[in-house]
């Protein structure tokens, strides 16, 4: 470097700028300070908020496993359960296999789990995570267009309860226990009827 000369500041990652602006947001120190908070605050916390009305949403753009694209239309006429999140974010990869469970319960033509990793590194490090926690259930998709990326000024995780018009019913920032009895409960009850006994006639009919 030559005399008197200055390195300019790097700018922040996205993950970093997520997590500092979290973490200044409620007045916490540092980062880990940030992540024993949002354990701690999981149980109390795991409610989903829902909003009086449904509110439209912007048609996220993302891609699948294969690369090939798709988007948020693609579902309309199932609920979804739109879950932004990171390999790199802990409560993220905390509660992703209650994710994984909440697909395994109630994923049918009615419903699906989306799981949308934001991860710059793309869809090989999100399948080496899936299967080393051993998820099943869930298919991965990967930001490739920066769409959600821009919804999360907030932080990851985050995560959309979708109806089936492609109109947001409700959304959580931060983990959640995803299979909970209350959480089920909750999702069922925006669950089409018709779907639902779709579902169950096609399980008689296999028996």
């Amino acid at each position: 470097m030559r005399d008197g000369a200055t390195l300019a500041p790097q700018p922040l990652s996205l993950k970093r700028r997520i997590w500092v602006g979290v973490a200044a947001a409620i007045g916490l120190g540092s980062l880990s300070s940030l992540w024993r908070w949002m354990r701690e605050s999981v149980a109390e916390n795991s409610v989903l908020e829902l909003h009086s009305r449904p509110r439209d949403l912007a048609n996220l753009r993302f891609s699948d496993s294969r690369g090939s694209p798709t988007d948020l239309a693609a579902f309309q006429g199932r609920v979804v359960l739109l879950n932004i999140w990171a390999t790199w974010c802990p409560p993220c990869r905390e509660e992703m296999p209650t994710l994984d469970r909440l697909q395994a319960t109630l994923g049918s033509a009615g419903f699906e789990v989306v799981a949308l990793s934001i991860d710059q590194a793309g869809m090989p490090v999100v399948e080496a995570f899936f299967k080393r926690i051993a998820v099943s259930h869930l298919r991965p998709y990967l930001d490739t267009f920066g769409d959600a990326s821009r919804l999360v000024t907030t932080g990851v995780p985050l995560t959309l309860l979708i109806d089936t018009k492609g109109r947001e019913l409700g959304r959580k920032l931060g983990p959640a226990v995803w299979d909970a009895p209350e959480m089920l409960a909750l999702i069922r009850s925006h669950i089409p009827a018709s779907a639902a006994h779709s579902d169950a006639r096609r399980v008689e009919h296999a028996a």
